[in-house]
Order: structure tokens, then sequence, then C-alpha cells
């Protein structure tokens, strides 16, 4: 799927399960389900770091389309060091370790850790990232008209904001992990569901996606997990702007207001 839709898909994912935790009578702060949806979103372009076109490779300037080159090529050393004869053989690393539900659980788990363990200026930059992340993908529009500045202005601006507002008493910086010293755990959450989204994301079209690596499906240990060949889709195809993206918006909505008491 293209950006756009995996942010939708991302934010729509933390807000149904702001519904399922209402529901299970342990509701969020609505600060928390609203950084949440920011960082899942943000957190649903991080897969395609593997990819030098992508959205992410233009989001941080130099700094990301670098970054995007260096794991594009880690990625590819991996495929080909763990890769079964009958896997296929490739000339890039798009769509392998960063498409896994190991690269997601790493990534999560390293945010919450750093949050945890790097004070304030972590949770900062955690909160930055993503954000500048989740404009380029709701806001894809606005962000490709404006400058990069302006951007990332917009991202550390909201970061600092959002930071302040969940540092307060029964705002959520301690919600889900209550015990001494876990505030800011929960952030590696929607981090990894935003990874995990996008991978069921680009399973559904045509070329699948291995989310399951490194474990073996039949005779690949890279197999490309998807529906029947029939049912799926070409990124970018009316499929995804006409059906997919407004379901994103309406399950969304219906996620948060359901998350907040409304429903």
């Amino acid at each position: 799927m293209m950006g756009p839709a995996h942010s939708l898909s991302g934010a729509a994912a933390w807000l149904g399960v702001g519904a399922a935790a209402a529901a299970f009578d342990h509701p969020m702060p609505w600060p928390v389900l609203l950084v949440g949806a920011l960082l899942c979103a943000g957190a649903a372009l991080a897969p395609d770091l593997d990819h030098k076109s992508a959205t992410i490779s233009r989001a941080f300037g130099p700094v990301s389309r670098g970054l995007c080159e260096i794991v594009d090529k880690l990625s590819y050393a991996v495929y080909k060091a763990t890769r079964s004869p009958q896997d296929p053989r490739r000339s890039g690393g798009h769509r392998t370790l960063t498409h896994t539900w190991l690269w997601a659980v790493l990534i999560g788990g390293g945010c919450s850790v750093a949050a945890v363990t790097g004070g304030r200026w972590a949770v900062l930059t955690i909160l930055f990232v993503h954000l500048v992340l989740a404009v380029e993908g709701l806001l894809w529009r606005a962000a490709r008209m404006s400058s990069d500045i302006l951007v990332w202005l917009l991202g550390a601006t909201s970061a600092w904001i959002l930071a302040g507002v969940l540092d307060q008493p029964g705002n959520g910086s301690d919600w889900l992990f209550t015990g001494p010293g876990q505030e800011y755990l929960w952030l590696g959450l929607p981090i990894v569901l935003g990874a995990l989204v996008h991978d069921i994301g680009d399973a559904l079209t045509v070329s699948g996606c291995p989310i399951l690596w490194p474990i073996p499906i039949g005779r690949k240990r890279w197999y490309p997990l998807g529906p029947p060949k029939g049912m799926r889709f070409r990124a970018g195809s009316w499929v995804e702007l006409k059906v997919l993206m407004p379901a994103f918006m309406l399950l969304g909505g219906v996620g948060g207001a359901s998350a907040l008491g409304f429903l």
C-alpha cells in the first residue's frame, strides 16, 4: 500500500485498541488515545525504511535517505544469508527484514526501553520522529507542498506540547504500566502495532509480505503471506483509494468515538 493508506490504517488500528480497552474497563485517557494514534500512524510508514523511494526516505532529508540505503543493504544481506533454496533470488532488501513481526517487536521494544531509561529527551525524540512521519502520511499533500523545515517544526512543537500534556497527573504517562519508573513504557505498543499493520496492508497487495520470518512456511523461510491471488490488488489502485482508505477513516471514527465513551 501507499503511505497515506498505511498511516490511516495505523491510526484506525490504535483507535480500535482504545475502543477495546474501554470495553474491558481500562479506558485510555484522551492524550494516550491521541498520541497513540499519531505514533501508530507514523510507525505504519517505518517498515519502508528499506526502500529509498518511500515516504520515510524523504521525511528527514539526507539523514533518512542515507539510513534507507543502509537498511536496504542490511535487509538484503540478511535475506541472502537466511534464504532457503526455494526462496527466490532478489536484487534488493525491500519487503524483507523490516516487514516481519520480529522487526516490529524489536523496534517497539527498543522504543519502550529508550523511553523508560532515556528520560524526557528520549520520549521527545520518539514523539518527534513519529509525529513527523504521521504528518507525512496523514497530511501528505500539505507536507509535500510545504518545506521540510516547516514539517519538522510542526513535529517538534507537537511533541513538546503532547509530552507536557501526558506528564500531567492522570493524563496517561503511566497508562497500563503503573509501577515506579515505568512511565512511558507503553510507547512501544503503538509502534509495534503500526509496523504490523503496515505488514498486513502489504500482504494484501500482489507481492504479499513475509510477516512470519524467521518462521518457515512449507519449504520457504521468506514466505510471502497474503490472501488468494484473486483477492490481492496493486499498491495505489482504486481498491486502496476508493475502498480501503474510506473504510479506515470510518473504522477509526467509530473506534475513537467508542474509546471516548460516545458510543
